[in-house]
C-alpha cells in the first residue's frame, strides 16, 4: 500500500499507461531504473531513494500468468538481497545457459492436471473386502 503523494510522484515519473499496467498487474506504482531483461523476456528493476527498504528491487514478468518460478536462479539471489549485483555485472552469477538447462522457461505444475503423481507397479499384498449381499 502506497501514499497518495508517492502514487501521484510516480504517476508523474511513469506516465498513465505505465501506471495502468502496474496497477493491474501488482497493484502498487513503481518508479526506478531499469536494470535489465532476462532470457525468458522479464524486466528488472531497482530504485535505492524513494522506496521502503527490502521493497527496492521488483520485476515486471513477461506472461501476465506470472509465477515467482519464472524467475532464473541468479536474478532470484538477486531479488532476495543475497547478492549486491545483478547477474549481469557479476561473473559468477553470469554462466549463461548451460548444456543440462531447458531452452525455454516449463512451468511448475503442481496442483494441475499435468502435475507428476506416482503409482505403484508392485501388485498389493492384501485384497479389500467386498461384501456380498444374498437375496432374501
Amino acid at each position: 500500500m502506497s501514499t497518495i503523494m508517492r502514487t501521484l510522484r510516480n504517476l508523474r515519473k511513469i506516465g498513465i499507461k505505465e501506471y495502468a499496467h502496474q496497477m493491474m498487474y501488482i497493484g502498487d506504482t513503481k518508479a526506478g531504473t531499469y536494470i535489465a531483461t532476462d532470457r525468458y523476456g522479464n524486466k528488472y528493476y531497482e530504485n535505492l531513494e524513494d522506496e521502503l527498504p527490502l521493497r527496492t528491487r521488483w520485476v515486471d514478468y513477461k506472461e501476465h500468468e506470472y509465477s515467482p518460478c519464472q524467475i532464473e536462479p541468479g536474478w532470484h539471489a538477486w531479488m532476495s538481497y543475497l547478492v549486491d549485483k545483478p547477474p549481469t555485472e557479476d561473473a559468477v552469477l553470469r554462466t549463461g545457459q548451460r548444456v543440462w538447462e531447458l531452452p525455454e522457461h516449463r512451468p511448475n505444475l503442481t496442483a494441475s492436471r499435468a502435475a507428476f503423481r506416482t503409482y505403484s507397479t508392485v501388485k498389493p499384498k492384501t485384497a479389500a473386502w467386498e461384501p456380498v449381499a444374498t437375496p432374501r
